[in-house]
């Protein structure tokens, strides 16, 4: 039996080039594919594929939160990560919010295949790429008491949201929040970050690998 596969990624060509990939081969089937979360999620609960494909740059509900969300409703489902940045951060992130591999967009095309596969078979699994030795040696020294470790999930959420740009008005509507909320959170992540602005904000996602921006 073919191993079911969900894409998600925002570019419509990096879809279908995957697609295509996986297509030929005669053990993995693409059964979705979609460019924002929300909805793939809302399959997922339905369809149960295998296995997720998830790039981590989605707009609105990124990659790690959608592959947190995902491993919630589908704990069946096995989610990879396909990202473009291989820092310990992003890696570290990914693997606590439950996928189960992280590959390497500009080696997605073979690596991809045998990740999927080792996913599915209930292993984890990291692009060739991304050292071990590395992602351990950051673990063991990432103190309990990391900035990141101060914040909850949904806190992450709207951080992200609001330094790439978002009004709380369009934060609210990406997370079914009213807009007063989305102030009462940013409110409460500069409290508890220590930070009295937005650039603070932005300078603090980007030092800890939440964006790009």
């Amino acid at each position: 039996m073919a191993i079911s596969v969900l894409l998600v990624d925002d570019h419509a060509m990096v879809r279908e080039g995957l697609a295509r990939l996986l297509g030929t081969q005669p053990d993995l089937e693409v059964v979705g594919s979609f460019s924002e979360a929300t909805e793939a999620l809302a399959f997922a609960t339905s369809a149960h594929p295998a296995v997720a494909v998830l790039d981590v740059a989605l707009p609105g509900l990124d990659g790690i939160e959608a592959a947190r969300l995902l491993h919630d409703a589908c704990p069946d489902t096995r989610c990879l990560i396909l990202s473009m940045h291989a820092s310990s951060e992003y890696v570290y992130q990914a693997l606590r919010a439950g996928a189960s591999g992280y590959v390497l967009k500009e080696s997605a095309g073979r690596e991809l295949i045998e990740a999927i596969r080792v996913v599915d078979g209930g292993k984890v699994y990291l692009s060739e790429k991304i050292s071990a030795d590395s992602l351990a040696q950051y673990l063991n020294g990432r103190a309990p008491e990391h900035p990141l470790e101060r914040i909850t999930a949904r806190e992450r959420q709207v951080l992200k949201l609001i330094v790439e740009g978002h009004t709380s008005n369009e934060v609210g509507k990406l997370l079914g929040l009213s807009p007063k909320s989305v102030d009462t959170y940013r409110s409460r992540l500069m409290l508890k970050l220590g930070i009295s602005d937005l650039p603070g904000l932005v300078k603090f996602a980007i030092r800890h690998g939440l964006t790009t921006v």
